[in-house]
């Protein structure tokens, strides 16, 4: 029952990537059928993304520890609460609309649900699965990347169920949303438990420790941080969501201006949904992989056959090879989900059990960062070209080429990990 415990939350929270659903509807929440003069812009309404990613990340780093000394219960409960009243003071800033209130609800307050809720099972599944951690998170994590295939539909069909001719429909489906996620969550934070110290699953035997980095030894919270791994791990991870993430959120408009009259808006969200897809099923299919190749190994797959699919991505536009393009990013988006799913595997491989969950937490805020840094790539070198006269079809082409350059910063980092100096050991060897 842990694994659905895992589901109940990652599957409430995985709505983040479906936050855009809202962004069109509320820039119509005075005019309701047109955006008015004193409706919100697109350009305001992203911010609320973004806040809710910055926070994610310094929610989980900062309540990391709290998170493992109290356990999952405790955390599942702290994340439901600040997840479900996040979109509560949203749907009253919405009602007396004051953009505000809603990068306070959904931005702050639901960005630390965001954080919490998303390593709370961490660590406990991997003490559940000892012998398979990789698929034990990426049960979890693919919860994540599968949120918003619930989310969008449901949020689409609560507003038209709420929708009138006087307003939209975005307050109520909020009052919602709100109170269905909370529902889930506390479903997770009711059946989830924790092994009895020292349990191992039967005929279970720990791999040797020189054979595929994997230590038997424990690692204090706050000593991760004065290891070269944790930060060489850090980079591995912002390198390989920075590349993504970048390509995510601009997926759409990418492909119709690659490939101009062959891919239409409709068949442009098709390949969003798509690559959303992929982005789910490769977390949990490479951090199973994971388990039988081993973490390092799994990660340089990442690099090296990233770096050949970013750098074949520009001669299929310019062939107009749409099948290659689309193949291409199915992949990458793959091991773009992959890499979240992975990495928890890895801090343990590396730093042990006991504190994983507190160290996976500090490690995301490399994902925050990546979700400024990627997107900023994308966006500002595609806009630089087509000020200086590149055909629109050819602008994304530079750009593929510098997130392939990420690519080998993270593949040398990775390449550079070893195991942890037994001086960075705690004095106990036991979980």
């Amino acid at each position: 029952m842990v694994p659905p415990a895992a589901l109940c939350v990652h599957l409430c929270i995985g709505q983040a990537y479906a936050i855009s659903v809202f962004n069109l509807p509320m820039t119509k929440l005075i005019g309701i059928t047109a955006s008015a003069p004193d409706d919100w812009k697109l350009t305001d309404l992203g911010w609320i993304f973004s806040i809710a990613i910055v926070f994610l990340g310094l929610s989980a780093a900062v309540m990391g520890r709290w998170v493992e000394e109290g356990g999952p219960r405790r955390a599942m409960f702290t994340a439901a609460l600040c997840w479900g009243g996040g979109f509560l003071i949203s749907a009253f800033g919405v009602q007396i609309h004051n953009i505000w209130l809603i990068y306070l609800g959904y931005g702050v307050l639901g960005g630390c649900g965001l954080g919490i809720g998303y390593i709370s099972p961490v660590s406990t599944l991997i003490k559940w699965f000892p012998d398979r951690p990789g698929m034990a998170t990426g049960m979890a994590i693919m919860g994540f990347g599968g949120g918003a295939f619930i989310a969008s539909p449901l949020s689409v069909w609560l507003m038209a169920r709420f929708s009138t001719a006087t307003h939209v429909g975005v307050m109520e489906t909020f009052v919602a949303m709100g109170a269905i996620y909370f529902c889930f969550m506390m479903v997770g934070a009711a059946i989830v438990r924790l092994p009895p110290a020292g349990w191992v699953p039967e005929g279970y035997v720990p791999p040797a420790e020189s054979s595929k980095m994997i230590t038997t030894h424990n690692v204090y919270v706050y000593e991760a941080l004065r290891t070269p791994q944790f930060w060489l791990i850090w980079i591995v991870l912002c390198m390989n969501v920075s590349a993504g993430i970048g390509v995510l959120g601009q997926a759409s408009a990418m492909s119709q201006e690659m490939f101009p009259g062959k891919v239409t808006a409709v068949a442009a969200a098709g390949f969003v949904g798509l690559l959303s897809l992929f982005n789910m099923g490769g977390r949990f299919f490479w951090a199973s992989i994971s388990d039988y190749i081993g973490r390092k190994n799994t990660y340089l797959v990442f690099f090296v056959l990233g770096f050949v699919l970013y750098a074949v991505v520009p001669t299929a536009g310019e062939s107009g090879n749409l099948g290659l393009f689309v193949l291409c990013f199915c992949v990458i988006l793959s091991m773009y989900g992959g890499g979240f799913a992975t990495v928890p595997a890895y801090l343990c491989d590396m730093f042990g059990t006991r504190y994983v969950g507190a160290i996976h937490g500090m490690l995301l805020t490399a994902w925050s960062t990546a979700g400024v840094v990627g997107p900023v790539l994308v966006n500002y070198i595609r806009q630089y070209n087509v000020n200086h006269g590149v055909a629109t079809r050819d602008a994304y082409n530079n750009t593929m080429y510098v997130l392939a350059a990420l690519l080998i910063v993270g593949f040398i980092a990775n390449l550079c990990i070893t195991a942890v100096n037994r001086r960075h050991h705690m004095a106990e060897t036991t979980s």
